[in-house]
């Protein structure tokens, strides 16, 4: 294992440590909201110090990018962190919520985790080495078409103006699906395309945190992921679809009818 994903998991396992042991203390916590529908609690705070502390220890020059403390340092490698990606989710008690952590160096992804901590399952790639879930190969479905296809998706919930937009996606792609499912927590949606019990998936507008670390697991387990116009500028423009390479190329066929619009 490389060394660096091997901190990567000891920071996402330190990190759902933490929210495990205040998920029966939710009615306490102090929570706020950053922005329409954009919560924030002490446990997102609090996982988030306990992984950026795991990371410094060991590399204490690298930068880190984070949901809940921003950006800090400059270095070619570059630390994306989301302590819980699913914040709504855990203050609700639907159990759909993850830590994601990625690693850039020189602007490439080179190491992902995502862990759910209620079912303990850990998603991990490096780069050039496939992608595993618990120590397990893990590999896209293999599913060819739509038809069939069960897809992921997200609610631009911080950008009331493309709701239209996504509307109008969801009206295209449901009728030609086996079903769409939209459980609240993109890192982890992108890492059920990694292992095949998504056949794909597609939202507009989520930040660096929510996706880095589920598009590498998905491009190690064997699948693409891209913007909406078929570019890699994904981590910047925050509108993504994902899914294996054939799948793709008709969930991007259905999705340009709409964006072009």
């Amino acid at each position: 294992m490389h060394p660096m994903l091997n901190i990567a998991i000891r920071a996402a396992r330190a990190a759902g440590n933490v929210i495990i042991r205040q998920i029966d203390y939710v009615q306490d916590m102090s929570v706020s909201e950053k922005s329409r529908n954009d919560f924030v609690t002490d446990v997102d705070r609090k996982a988030e110090a306990v992984i950026i502390d795991t990371i410094l220890k060991a590399y204490p020059d690298h930068a880190i990018l984070a949901e809940e403390s921003g950006s800090r340092g400059e270095n070619e490698y570059q630390w994306i962190i989301d302590p819980l990606d699913g914040t709504t989710n855990f203050l609700h008690g639907f159990p759909q919520f993850a830590v994601s952590i990625a690693l850039q160096h020189k602007g490439v992804l080179n190491q992902a985790v995502v862990y759910d901590p209620l079912r303990q399952e850990l998603f991990t790639a490096s780069r050039g080495a496939g992608a595993q879930l618990n120590d397990r190969r893990i590999r896209v479905s293999k599913r060819r078409h739509l038809n069939g296809a069960l897809l992921g998706t997200g609610f631009p919930f911080r950008e009331n103006a493309r709701i239209e937009q996504y509307i109008e996606t969801f009206r295209i792609l449901f009728p030609v699906t086996a079903g769409v499912r939209r459980a609240g927590a993109a890192a982890l949606d992108l890492a059920y395309v990694a292992c095949g019990r998504l056949d794909g998936f597609w939202e507009f507008g989520l930040q660096p945190w929510d996706i880095a670390a589920g598009a590498l697991l998905i491009e190690e387990a064997g699948g693409i992921v891209s913007s909406m116009e078929g570019k890699q500028n994904y981590l910047d423009s925050g509108d993504i679809i994902a899914g294996n390479p054939s799948l793709l190329e008709e969930l991007s066929k259905q999705i340009k009818t709409v964006i072009k619009n």
